[in-house]
């Protein structure tokens, strides 16, 4: 199969700090590498009890050679082209090579190591190659050039229109129509654009780890939990620095512990340290690397004809254009702007009023917003985290929740290999008993391990290949100490449901051809189904049947479960701000046309923030330049916004379930045959059009984070029938 899957994949790998020399191909001996076969176990999941480090490299170069020998025939094949030798033959092609790259980039980004590092740095450039070998052979477009213009004759189903529609727009976007030399060029611009991608994952997660707080008085710990304390000195030890504590980094700009630190030096200092973790200099510093991206990747646009990368990335997705996206941003500054300048007085006068004389600043916003909720809804998150244990959030919460809707249900398969001792894995059946997949879960954060939570498959669903989805989950919870319940948050229930949203999307693939299959959407569709299972977290009967205190079995009483819902909107100008300023940031660096100078990215940064309108100094990007993962190497590049475009799409489901009667199994088999089962068989515009009934509306959204439309005519976007106007009607999310 070909499709924009390989390089997104390959997007998602982290790396961490020094590396080591790596087996190459020829040092591997082929019969005894589990990769290079497919696997025996169920679902023809992977053998992580044979495969060694040393197996990946041998196996992704082996999968390259074999797919452009399976292409070179393809394109060779003397015969006229028809439908099934050609696009069905490229669908079939490359299996090893995705065998092999779907199980290393799960592995890279979730269990690092040195030598898994350097297989990334070496294949990077090369799967970069690779992929442009067979969307810029003439020969082969041609055959798809081919069947495209004479589509109308050749009597295809509504799936395989799709398909051979999809690969013609893939052709066109990769280059295709290029003349030899323009993709000379581009095949050289997309060797380096990878390089420098891989070169930002490496720094970062290096620069990450390197960043982390140490501290060496526990009194400058004062306000975090016994567990905490320890989790820091554990991690401390974990680093060769005894009688020390440790407080990593997550991925965001915002860190929780500042939410419990009493001490303002210690909040200064971990914030200080998130903040500048890859722009104080040295070699973990990534500036001169995005701002090398930036103009690599505007060099790329121009020369596939468009004014700009975000011009070129928006042209197959959902919203079409940039200027469809800053119009569908900008309904949301205006409440955004006003709900953070109330929440800064509020939190100014807790300060205040807590004795404090000094002013608000960004280290200080957690500490003193979580005084004014508790103050104004009685609600403390040590109340409510004894009725959030993982294992039963899991079982009793997520796996019921999709057992009310869809009639699922979960076996766990201790016999099924893992890469890490923390994974479990589960088994899938439908409603009617049939097997439908295997799903793997990875909650718990470790050094080696990129930031964030995502999904994806280790095995994609595909009635052509006869294969059935497995996936995986992966998040970074922190690990309990040994023999201690596992007690999480809320947001860490509520990212529990999001990424099991996106499993439901790939287990409920129900596609012919992979490309189309599952998850295999535009970014600012694929998060609309992961937001959409998250309301379900606070649905009455399975908070109920999950939210049970670990020690008394006590039901979460009604009482918290009010404080809960009505803090549910607390906040909200902060949350939707430091979206807003980094998807703003996002396309500002997309924006940016072939020949602009390269910019310095601190002055470019503040300059672009400085223009949203929104309350920067004290309300943060959620990610800076220098540490945004999604856009500089996890294939979210003029992709952020979908995190809030899906939303609108999601509130606006979540609406009409409401208006329908809820969690019923009825509701939730429409939602499934419509939306979750579909892939990317149809256009997402009608697609959604179809389950709603109109397009979308932005109301919603606003209404569900407790904001009030500002400005004139703000309640509704138009669609993306005329895409000139605004807006319509991917391993995932990191």
């Amino acid at each position: 199969m070909i499709s924009k899957l390989l390089l997104a994949s390959a997007a998602v790998a982290l790396s961490t700090s020094a590396l080591t020399p790596v087996a190459s191909a020829t040092q591997a001996a082929d019969h005894t590498n589990p990769l290079l076969t497919q696997s025996t176990l169920p679902y023809h999941a992977p053998r992580f009890d044979r495969i060694e480090d040393s197996d990946y490299l041998p196996a992704i170069e082996q999968g390259m050679k074999q797919h452009l020998a399976e292409i070179e025939t393809i394109a060779g094949n003397p015969a006229a082209p028809t439908f099934d030798n050609t696009i069905v033959a490229m669908e079939k092609s490359g299996q090893l090579l995705d065998r092999a790259t779907a199980t290393f980039f799960n592995i890279v980004s979730a269990n690092s190591n040195d030598a898994l590092q350097k297989v990334q740095s070496t294949i990077a450039p090369e799967l970069a190659a690779h992929q442009d070998a067979i969307y810029l052979n003439d020969k082969l477009f041609q055959r798809v050039q081919q069947l495209y213009q004479n589509r109308d004759t050749l009597n295809l189903n509504d799936e395989q229109e799709q398909l051979l529609e999809v690969y013609h727009e893939n052709f066109v976007l990769a280059g295709a129509q290029l003349s030899a030399a323009d993709k000379a060029k581009l095949k050289d611009l997309n060797k380096e654009i990878s390089t420098l991608e891989t070169r930002f994952q490496q720094k970062l997660l290096a620069g990450t780890k390197e960043s982390a707080l140490v501290i060496d008085d526990k009194a400058q710990l004062a306000g975090l939990s016994e567990t905490q304390i320890a989790n820091a000195r554990q991690a401390a030890e974990e680093r060769g620095m005894p009688g020390k504590w440790v407080l990593p980094l997550q991925n965001t700009t915002q860190q929780p512990l500042l939410q419990s630190l009493d001490n303002r030096d210690t909040r200064k200092a971990l914030f200080e340290n998130s903040w500048l973790r890859t722009s104080h200099g040295g070699e973990n510093d990534t500036r001169d690397t995005i701002s090398q991206l930036a103009q690599l990747r505007a060099d790329k646009a121009k020369l596939l004809g468009f004014p700009n990368y975000s011009a070129f990335v928006l042209a197959d997705q959902m919203a079409k254009t940039p200027e469809a996206v800053d119009r569908f941003m900008a309904q949301l500054v205006p409440a955004t702007a006003a709900q953070e300048r109330r929440e800064a007085a509020d939190i100014q006068k807790m300060i205040e009023s807590s004795g404090k004389d000094f002013k608000l600043k960004p280290w200080d916003w957690q500490k003193y917003a979580e005084k004014v909720r508790k103050a104004r809804y009685d609600l403390d998150e040590d109340q409510v985290k004894p009725y959030f244990e993982l294992n039963k959030v899991l079982k009793d919460g997520v796996f019921y929740a999709a057992n009310k809707l869809y009639g699922l249900t979960f076996k766990e398969r201790t016999d099924i290999p893992v890469y890490h001792p923390d994974v479990r894995v589960f088994e899938v059946f439908d409603s009617d008993g049939t097997k439908q997949g295997l799903i793997y879960f990875d909650y718990f954060k470790r050094d080696n391990k990129s930031g964030g939570a995502w999904m994806s498959n280790f095995v994609g669903q595909s009635k052509l290949m006869g294969t059935k989805p497995v996936i995986y989950n992966v998040a970074n919870f922190q690990k309990p100490a040994e023999g201690q319940p596992a007690l999480i948050s809320f947001d860490d229930v509520t990212t529990m449901f999001h990424e099991f949203g996106h499993a439901l999307h790939g287990l409920f693939a129900d596609q012919t051809y992979p490309t189309l299959s599952g998850t295999n959407v535009a970014r600012d569709f694929v998060e609309f189904p992961s937001q959409f299972n998250e309301h379900w977290a606070l649905e009455p009967d399975v908070l109920k049947h999950y939210a049970v205190n670990y020690k008394t079995g006590e039901v979460i009483p009604d009482a918290l479960v009010a404080k809960i819902k009505k803090a549910a909107t607390f906040n909200q100008g902060y949350a939707l701000g430091e979206l807003l300023a980094a998807a703003k940031l996002d396309l500002a660096w997309h924006d940016l046309p072939a020949g602009a100078p390269k910019q310095d990215v601190d002055t470019f940064e503040a300059k672009t923030l400085a223009s949203m309108g929104l309350d920067i100094k004290d309300v943060p990007p959620r990610y800076r330049s220098s540490y945004f993962l999604h856009i500089w190497s996890n294939g979210y590049a003029s992709g952020y916004y979908a995190y809030l475009w899906t939303e609108m799409l999601e509130e606006d489901a979540y609406k009409w379930f409401e208006n329908h009667g809820g969690m019923t199994r009825e509701n939730g088999q429409r939602f499934r045959d419509m939306i979750l089962s579909r892939g990317h068989t149809m256009d997402y515009g009608p697609m959604f059009r179809a389950f709603y009934g109109k397009d979308p509306q932005i109301g919603p959204m606003l209404e569900s984070r407790g904001l009030t439309p500002v400005a004139e005519g703000g309640d509704t976007p138009p669609t993306a029938d005329s895409p000139a106007e605004a807006p319509a009607g991917a391993p995932i999310d990191h």
